[in-house]
């Protein structure tokens, strides 16, 4: 009898609707079930709806209603997860997640990874010395890092100091059979209250939080009517997503009395027909790692305006694939916005050298098989079994499309 798939355990502070939860949910979703297998472990909650989109049925996931403060209460209870799971592999992402390492290296876990996806509002440009102290503290419990930009590969080398072989930079990789652009004309959104020819469709999505800046974008709606109101007024906004500042957005936008011209669609799951009926896609953050939905607007043949921070300008080469401006800058993305508004012809150049990088550097395949190598190699590096390869032909097939073109 053979021995069972290597199992990895994704550990998360919270598995819901976000960028890095959904690039978890691509990755075992497509990596091969003969090969490896997949727990995900929350440290506070699940969302069930989103743990839904994992298609196989054979992931465990396990919310362990964390308390406020630090990890170290929940060790012992990790400890004994981790024994009982017995991985091959225990792979955190991000700070809140990081602390977990120590139980899995108490437990005997043969490799611990730790992902580096972008910061938070506490942190939003990664200079606060506690948080890189913190990192420098548990460097010995990791065996390998994996930053999804170079900008945080480089963060991790020069702040923290990481040995560079110790860290596998992989970008995140988009779903361009679902995130691809309409045929024709612009398709109706469902149940948006916008859609006539004239009308120009500006939109996001993401969380209505801080760190994402969502009033900047707001404000930048009503600097765009000041500066041209001809124009501005075939424009309409659309807010995908929800979060804390949901509201004061709203409240924004109908005293600058456009509450009328802007659609707060909430979450949605059907985020790749959305971008198909938008005009332009813009992204306001204040931090970033590798953006999912700049890659997924790119791939929907969308000009984008996004702010020029983290991996952002890794993904977009501004005036030849996009625009990128300062961030908590209004009056530059107004200023952005309009131009494309007015000159169509540019923001579908753009739109379409845009789509032609993800289709060439960000395919999920890519990211598959960048993240198989990166186990792979660490496994081998510890004298840990490493799955055959040929046992499973689909993953070959895609390790190999893989290497076709390199992404950096």
């Amino acid at each position: 009898m053979s021995a069972p798939a290597p199992l990895i355990v994704h550990v998360v502070y919270r598995f819901g609707v976000g960028g890095l939860e959904n690039g978890i949910v691509n990755l075992v979703n497509r990596m091969s079930p003969h090969r490896w297998r997949h727990a995900i472990v929350a440290l506070t909650d699940i969302s069930a709806e989103f743990a839904r989109r994992i298609e196989r049925p054979d992931v465990r996931c396990i919310a362990l209603g964390k308390r406020p403060g630090h990890l170290v209460r929940d060790y012992p209870r990790l400890y004994r997860l981790f024994k009982e799971l017995d991985p091959a592999i225990v792979h955190t992402r991000n700070l809140a997640a990081l602390e977990a390492v120590v139980p899995a290296w108490a437990a005997g876990v043969p490799v611990r990874i730790h992902g580096e996806h972008g910061w938070d509002m506490q942190d939003p440009a990664g200079k606060r010395k506690r948080y890189r102290a913190v990192r420098r503290f548990y460097r010995p419990f990791v065996d390998r890092y994996v930053p999804l930009s170079h900008h945080l590969e480089d963060y991790l080398e020069q702040q923290v100091g990481i040995a560079p072989e110790k860290i596998a930079q992989i970008y995140n990789g988009v779903d361009t059979d679902r995130f691809r652009p309409s045929r024709g004309s612009r398709p109706a959104i469902p149940g948006c209250p916008f859609g006539e020819p004239d009308q120009w469709l500006v939109g996001t999505v993401g969380r209505m939080e801080a760190i994402k800046d969502p009033l900047a974008l707001a404000r930048a709606f009503v600097r765009a009517r000041q500066l041209e109101p001809a124009v501005a007024k075939r424009m309409r906004l659309v807010f995908v997503g929800d979060g804390a500042l949901r509201g004061e957005t709203r409240q924004l936008l109908e005293q600058a009395g456009i509450g009328d011209r802007v659609w707060f669609a909430g979450e949605r799951a059907d985020v790749p027909e959305i971008m198909r009926g938008l005009d332009c896609f813009v992204l306001p953050s204040l931090a970033e790692g590798v953006s999912n939905t700049i890659l997924e607007a790119m791939a929907s043949g969308l000009p984008v305006v996004a702010t020029r921070v983290g991996g952002n300008s890794e993904l977009i080469e501004s005036g030849m694939t996009g625009t990128l401006v300062p961030p908590a800058s209004s009056e530059a993305l107004a200023r952005a916005i309009l131009d494309y508004c007015n000159d169509r012809s540019t923001a579908r150049r753009h739109a379409k050298a845009a789509q032609r990088i993800v289709l060439d550097r960000f395919s999920l395949t890519r990211m598959v098989s960048d993240y198989v190598n990166a186990y792979e190699r660490t496994l081998a590096a510890v004298g840990s079994p490493v799955p055959p390869r040929d046992s499973e032909p689909a993953e070959a097939d895609a390790r190999s499309a893989g290497t076709q073109t390199a992404p950096h």
